[in-house]
């Protein structure tokens, strides 16, 4: 019987690019992904690779992204700006709204904020999933979903691997967040972007230890999670990271430790 590969892909903001990079030599290294779980960032580029696209063809998307085209003012008290602008994103590169068109399963982590849990989407609506799980609370308003109130993944369950991991024999985790001491806290943008990096480390702990192959490439810190600019060298740099450090048998179960 086929081992069944699973794929875990953490939230990141812009850092979420290095998950193309990872892709990109997975795929080089002949793994095939049958399963996927992701949040935020993480949930975007997963949905998009099991919808069909190639890595390479998500960074381009990516990199055509303006963050002013993709968000716009909410004139609301719970968030500076709304998502409809990347809804819209979505709806033109996912021509079926639904989880069952997706080529692999997938599952998406939100933050319902209300009941202050974690809400795992695996089937219906695809795209306010997705949405949701990308809101980052204060800067984009909450998404309105069910009836219920959804914002990032990322609070609770930045790397999801408890949803899939009976389902899968084995798991490759890709997190985008590795926290380097070598860094310059010189405003307020970054002592806020190094507090919530640190406190949405603090929850992928646990996850980490469930993977049998854990991917981080270091001091992704130094990337903004909020800066496009650089996408392409996180994308560089994401991918010779995999493609130096692993070999086929590490995806193997048989010597995965």
């Amino acid at each position: 019987m086929k081992m069944k590969t699973g794929l875990v892909l953490s939230g990141g903001g812009a850092r979420g690019v290095a998950h193309l990079g990872v892709l990109k030599a997975l795929e080089e290294l002949g793994v095939v992904i049958d399963c996927i779980s992701g949040t935020s960032a993480g949930a975007l580029v997963g949905a998009l690779y099991a919808q069909g696209l190639k890595p390479e063809a998500i960074f381009k998307l990516v990199k055509g992204i303006s963050f002013l085209k993709s968000v716009r003012p909410a004139w609301a008290l719970t968030g500076l700006f709304n998502m409809d602008g990347m809804r819209e994103l979505l709806q033109k590169n996912i021509p079926v709204n639904d989880f069952s068109s997706l080529s692999i399963p997938l599952t998406i982590a939100a933050t319902d904020i209300r009941k202050g849990k974690i809400h795992y989407f695996s089937e219906g609506e695809l795209i306010p999933a997705i949405v949701a799980s990308c809101s980052i609370p204060a800067l984009f308003n909450p998404i309105n979903f069910n009836a219920n109130l959804y914002v990032d993944g990322g609070l609770i369950d930045n790397l999801p691997v408890k949803p899939i991991r009976n389902q899968c024999d084995f798991i490759i985790g890709s997190h985008c967040n590795h926290i380097s001491p070598e860094v310059d806290i010189t405003n307020v943008k970054s002592v806020v972007e190094r507090s919530l990096l640190v406190a949405i480390y603090s929850n992928t702990e646990v996850s980490r230890g469930l993977c049998d192959v854990y991917i981080e490439p270091p001091r992704m810190d130094r990337f903004s999670s909020l800066d496009l600019s650089r996408i392409q060298e996180i994308f560089d740099f994401s991918y010779r990271h995999t493609i130096q450090n692993y070999l086929p048998h590490h995806f193997q179960k048989s010597t995965a430790a």
